[in-house]
């Protein structure tokens, strides 16, 4: 049985799907909605049926007043690996 993109709404067939929290996306399509940054199956979070980084989530709908103030107004984020002072466990 063929499932379908949640993102793209096109078929996703056996040999291309990448699988994760529940839905068959394709592995281009797999990418956080606010970065773009490409995903790894069960590495991420969702919001919506929407996928997220870890750290957009984190920044967009978690917790409110535990981040340090200079990264509450910043718009800066890269394809790299996010910094562990920026990880809410770590303050």
């Amino acid at each position: 049985m063929v499932g379908y993109c949640p993102i793209c709404g096109k078929p996703v067939y056996f040999g291309e799907k990448k699988r994760s929290l529940g839905r068959d996306y394709h592995p281009l399509c797999l990418k956080c909605q606010k970065c773009n940054r490409q995903l790894t199956p069960g590495q991420h979070a969702e919001y919506d049926e929407k996928p997220y980084c870890t750290h957009c989530y984190l920044k967009m709908f978690g917790p409110r007043g535990i981040l340090p103030s200079q990264y509450e107004n910043t718009n800066t984020h890269t394809d790299q690996p996010h910094a562990i002072s920026e990880c809410l466990f770590s303050v």
